[in-house]
C-alpha cells in the first residue's frame, strides 16, 4: 500500500543503457523485461562460443555459479576461459580458485550501513574493526565507478551514503541520529477498494498493477510476449510420464534445495559447531525405498542420474514420501570437511531443463536412483536422522545442553521445563550403552538395572521424604496426576461419587476430571481468592458424604502461589476422604515432606527439577488402593505395567539427589527473582502482580504489564535473547485467556497482558540484569520493530 514503506532515495541507480543486448534477452525476454539486465546461463555461450558476443571478464559479486548453478564441469570451462576474473566476497567461494583478482567484503558488522524494513529506517553501526584488508562491498563498486568516469553519480563514503539515502524522505541524519539511530513514518490507516482509490498502481491511477488495470487472470503480458496466457500445467520434461524410458534407470523422483538449519546454500561448512550436527552433505530416502535398496541410516550412498553420480549420507524415515528423494545443496564449496567441498549436488542437474518462462534451472523433479556403495553403522549427525519411523521429521533442532543454553539466552521459564543438570545427563549415558539391561531379567545385565532403579527409588524418596516403596515410576507429571485421580476411583474400594477440585488445577487434573464427569462422576470446584489461593473452609463446606478423593496443588504452575495444602489435607481426612496433591511445581523448589503434608497421593516430575522429561514420579500413601490405568507384566507393584525406563529414571533420581542440595539456594533465587521484579517495575510503573506476594514459590514472579500483549512481548523477548513464558493460553486457535488469571478474578483483557519469569538455580545476576535491558529494548522498539497486539 502507498505510504506504507519507507522512502529510499534510489536516484543513483541507473537504467539498462542497451537492454537489447543483454545476453539471454532473446530466450529469456520477461526476465531481462523486469530485471534489466542479462541471464546467467547465456554466460556459457557467450563466454565459450562468443555467442552473441564474446565476454571475456567478469566480476562476480556475492555470487558462487560453481555451486548454485547445473552441472559445474560447464562453469568451470567458463571460469578457466575468461581472460579476467574478479571475486568480491565475505567468504572464500569455490570460484575465487579462478579470479585473478579476490577483493574481501566486509560483513554487516563491520560497517556502517542501514535498514528500512516497513515505516522503520534504523541505522546499523559499525561493531568491530574491519579484518584483514576487507572493505564495504557497496564502497568497492562505488570507487570502480568512478574509475570508469561515473563516480559522482555514487556517495562515496558511509556517511555519504547514509545522507543520501535519507534525501526525500523528511529526516535527515543528524535527525535520525539525535531520534536513538531509528525512525519512522506514520503508517497510512487501512484502506478498503484500494483500486478504486488508485492504491495499486505506481502511477496512482484507479485500477491494479498490470498492462491493462484489470485484474487479470488471463495475462496480457505473457501473452505479448507469446506465452500461454492461462495457467497451464506441463510435465516436467525429465519424469516419469514424459521420460519412461529413463525412468526404468532412474526410478526416484530427485529433489534438492531444502534449507536445513545448519547452513545457507555453501556457506557456515567451516563452522565446527555447525559441522557437529550435519557434517557431510545428505540424501533423504523413505523407509520403503531404502529397505528395497539395502540402505540404511548412515551408509554411504551414491544418487546418480543420467549426468553422474555424488557420493551422500543416508537419512532415511518417512518423513519424505515413498518413490522420492531430497539431496542437500551447497557442496563444492571452498571451505569445510572434504565431503562438503567434493560432493556437489548440482553435478547431477542439468543446465538444459529450465522453466521457459524465467529461464530458472529446474533442480527438482528430475529422475535419479540410489544406491548403497558402503556400510556407514547408521552414524549421520542430524536433527532427526536416526529415526526410521519419520515420528520426529516435524522437530527443530535438539536445544543445547544447559551449559550451551545459558551462553546463548537467558532462560527465565523454568515453570515450562528446566535445562538438565550435567550431572544428571552423565549418570544416564552408561543406561543408553552398556548398561542396558532390562531390570526384570534374573541375569546380571536385569539386576544391574533393577539395581539402579532402586537406587533411584531411594534418591527420589529422600527428597519427599517417604519410603521408597511408596513410590511408583510414570511417565512424568500427567500421566501421576492420571493415576492418582482415576486410580482412587475406578478402584472401587469405597463406591463414591464426588470428586472436589479447584479451579486453578493443571489441565491434565481438569481433564481427568472432566472425563470422570462423563461417567456419571459429579465435580466440585473450589473458587480461590484474588492471590489464587484455597479457603480450607470453602473445602470443609463442599465436602460430601459420598465424596471419594480431594485433588489439590501444592503450588500454582502460573502465579507459584502455594496453596494450604496441610490444612486441606487435614479438613479431608476429617470426613475420611482421601486427599492428593498435584506438586510438579513444587517439589525441588521448596522443600516437600509428604508426612508433614500428611497426603495420601502426590505428583512429581523430573523435568521440573533438572531432569529428563518423560519420567515422574507418584507418591501412594500405604493403605491407599488404586486400580491400575496401564496393565501389564506387574511392574511397580502392579500399578503400572510395562518394562521400565530405567534411563529416564536414573536421570529423575539423579536429579532428586541435587535438587536436596539446590534446596539450599532457595534464598539466593529468590533474591534473583525480587531483583528481576524491581527492574521491571522500574520499567513498568503499572505492573501488577498475580499470585500471592508471600505464600509463592521463590522462583516464580507472573506481572501483568498493561498495554502489552502477553503473547507479541514474548515473542519480542525471545528474539532479544530471553524466554519467558505468557501468562495467556492464546493458542491453537483459543482466543481465551489462562482459566487460573480467570479463576482469580483477573479480567479477561488484564490476563491477555500477563507474562510469566520462571528461574531456577543455574540463573544469575547477570541473567537478571540482562533480562531487564532486553525488556528495556524490546519496549524502547514498540512501534518500530514490534507489532504488539493490543489486550482485549
Amino acid at each position: 500500500m502507498r505510504g506504507s514503506h519507507f522512502p529510499i532515495n534510489r536516484s543513483c541507480n541507473q537504467e539498462n543503457p542497451a537492454l537489447s543486448r543483454a545476453a539471454g534477452r532473446e530466450r529469456f525476454p520477461l526476465y531481462s523485461h523486469y530485471r534489466g539486465e542479462s541471464h546467467a546461463t547465456a554466460l556459457v555461450d557467450t563466454v565459450l562460443k562468443g555467442n552473441p558476443y564474446p565476454i571475456r571478464a567478469l566480476i562476480l559479486h556475492g555470487a558462487s555459479l560453481l555451486t548454485s548453478w547445473p552441472q559445474p564441469g560447464i562453469w568451470r570451462q567458463v571460469l578457466e576461459k575468461l581472460d579476467f576474473v574478479v571475486c568480491i566476497d565475505r567468504q572464500r567461494t569455490a570460484d575465487a580458485a579462478f579470479a585473478d583478482i579476490v577483493l574481501p567484503a566486509t560483513t554487516m558488522f563491520e560497517i556502517n550501513s542501514y535498514m528500512a524494513y516497513g515505516s522503520v529506517f534504523r541505522l546499523r553501526e559499525q561493531l568491530v574493526e574491519p579484518v584483514g584488508e576487507a572493505r564495504n562491498d557497496y564502497l568497492i563498486m562505488a570507487q570502480l565507478a568512478g574509475r570508469l568516469g561515473y563516480g559522482d553519480l555514487y556517495p562515496q563514503t558511509e556517511e555519504a551514503l547514509l545522507r543520501f539515502v535519507l534525501e526525500g524522505s523528511g529526516f535527515t541524519l543528524d535527525e535520525v541520529r539525535k531520534a536513538g539511530g531509528t525512525v519512522q513514518i506514520p503508517s497510512p490507516l487501512a484502506e478498503y477498494r484500494k483500486w478504486e482509490k488508485g492504491g495499486l498502481r505506481p502511477d496512482g491511477k484507479p485500477g491494479f498493477d498490470t498492462p491493462s488495470g484489470k485484474f487479470e487472470i488471463r495475462s496480457s503480458l505473457l501473452e505479448e510476449y507469446g506465452y500461454e496466457p492461462l495457467p497451464k500445467y506441463t510435465e516436467p520434461t525429465e519424469g516419469p510420464l514424459a521420460a519412461p524410458e529413463l525412468a526404468r534407470t532412474f526410478p526416484l523422483i530427485f529433489n534438492s534445495g531444502a534449507r536445513p538449519d545448519t547452513d545457507f546454500r555453501s556457506q557456515h561448512h567451516g563452522i565446527a559447531g555447525l559441522l557437529r550436527e550435519n557434517p557431510e552433505p545428505t540424501v533423504h530416502v523413505n523407509v520403503r525405498d531404502a529397505q528395497a535398496r539395502g540402505i540404511r541410516v548412515g551408509d554411504l550412498v551414491e544418487v546418480r542420474t543420467s549426468r553422474g553420480a555424488v557420493p551422500f549420507r543416508a537419512r532415511v524415515s518417512d518423513g519424505i514420501v515413498e518413490g522420492a528423494v531430497e539431496c542437500n545443496m551447497g557442496g563444492g564449496a571452498a571451505v569445510g570437511p572434504q565431503a562438503w567441498r567434493e560432493w556437489n549436488v548440482n553435478e547431477l542437474t542439468d543446465i538444459d531443463n529450465y522453466d521457459e518462462i524465467s529461464g530458472f534451472p529446474v533442480f527438482k523433479a528430475l529422475l535419479c536412483d540410489v544406491v548403497r556403495i558402503a556400510d556407514g553403522g547408521g552414524s549421520v549427525r542430524r536433527s532427526g536422522i536416526d529415526d526410521p519411523t519419520g515420528e520426529n521429521e516435524h522437530r527443530a533442532r535438539p536445544v543445547p545442553a544447559a551449559s550451551e543454553r545459558a551462553r546463548c539466552f537467558v532462560y527465565l521459564d523454568n515453570n515450562a521445563t528446566t535445562p538438565v543438570d550435567p550431572m544428571v545427563r552423565e549418570a544416564m549415558l552408561p543406561y543408553l550403552a552398556e548398561e542396558f539391561g532390562n531390570p526384570s531379567s534374573i541375569h546380571h545385565a536385569g539386576w544391574d538395572a533393577h539395581g539402579a532403579l532402586e537406587m533411584s527409588r531411594r534418591q527420589v524418596a529422600a527428597l519427599i521424604n517417604s519410603r521408597p516403596r511408596r513410590l511408583i515410576f510414570t511417565s512424568g507429571g500427567s500421566e501421576a496426576n492420571n493415576l492418582a485421580i482415576k486410580g482412587v476411583v475406578f478402584s472401587g474400594a469405597r463406591r463414591r461419587k464426588h470428586l472436589i477440585t479447584t479451579r486453578v488445577e493443571h489441565p491434565s487434573v481438569l481433564a481427568a476430571c472432566a472425563f470422570l464427569e462423563t461417567l456419571g462422576y459429579s465435580i466440585t470446584y473450589l473458587p480461590v481468592d484474588g492471590f489464587g489461593r484455597v479457603d480450607p473452609e470453602c473445602l470443609r463446606e463442599a465436602i460430601q458424604d459420598d465424596t471419594v478423593l480431594v485433588s489439590i496443588m501444592l503450588a500454582n504452575n502460573e502465579t507459584g502461589t502455594i496453596q494450604p495444602v496441610r490444612e486441606c489435607c487435614r479438613v479431608a481426612h476429617e470426613r475420611g476422604v482421601l486427599f492428593h496433591t498435584d506438586a510438579v511445581q513444587a517439589v525441588g523448589k521448596i522443600p516437600v515432606d509428604v508426612a508433614e503434608l500428611g497426603v495420601d497421593l502426590l505428583s512429581l516430575a523430573a523435568h521440573k527439577f533438572h531432569g529428563p522429561k518423560g519420567s515422574g514420579a507418584l507418591y501412594v500413601r500405604k493403605g491407599v488402593r488404586l486400580s491400575p490405568l496401564v496393565h501389564g507384566g506387574g511392574q511397580e507393584g502392579g500399578l503400572r505395567g510395562g518394562t521400565q525406563n530405567v534411563t529416564g529414571i536414573v536421570g529423575l533420581g539423579k536429579a532428586a539427589g541435587l535438587a536436596m542440595a539446590g534446596l539450599r539456594q532457595l534464598n539466593r533465587v529468590h533474591s534473583l527473582r525480587d531483583r528481576l521484579e524491581a527492574g521491571i517495575r522500574n520499567l513498568i510503573s503499572g505492573a501488577v502482580l498475580n499470585g500471592d506476594p508471600e505464600r509463592r514459590l521463590p522462583n516464580t514472579l507472573n506481572l501483568t504489564l498493561p498495554g502489552l500483549r502477553g503473547e507479541s512481548l514474548v515473542v519480542a523477548l525471545d528474539q532479544a535473547g530471553v524466554a519467558a513464558s505468557s501468562g495467556s493460553a492464546c493458542k491453537s486457535g483459543s482466543p481465551e485467556p489462562t482459566h487460573v488469571l480467570m479463576a482469580m478474578g483477573v479480567r479477561a483483557e488484564d490476563a491477555h497482558c500477563a507474562v510469566r519469569f520462571s528461574l531456577s538455580r543455574f540463573n544469575s545476576e547477570e541473567d537478571i540484569d540482562a533480562a531487564v535491558a532486553a525488556l528495556h529494548q524490546v519496549l524502547g522498539n514498540m512501534g518500530k520493530t514490534v507489532r504488539f497486539l493490543p489486550c482485549k
